[in-house]
């Protein structure tokens, strides 16, 4: 199964829903909001921004939860 590198970001602060196209071997710290500027940063216990906000977790998660590359 290959990982998925499209998500829906929803900020936290105004609902902004961005489609974004997540890195496939790293995970993604910061995102600034398009719409109303918000710095997101992924909250506690999460690695990165999409596994915080997005629909799908980020690509190393989804490797590491199936097992392949």
């Amino acid at each position: 199964m290959e990982a998925k590198i499209r998500a829906k970001l929803t900020c936290p602060s105004c609902a902004y829903v961005e489609d974004v196209v997540m890195s496939k071997d790293s995970c993604q710290s910061f995102h600034e909001c398009g719409s109303c500027m918000t710095f997101l940063k992924p909250r506690p216990g999460d690695c990165c921004v999409y596994c915080s906000y997005a629909d799908e977790v980020c690509p190393p998660k989804q490797v590491a939860s199936t097992g392949t590359n």
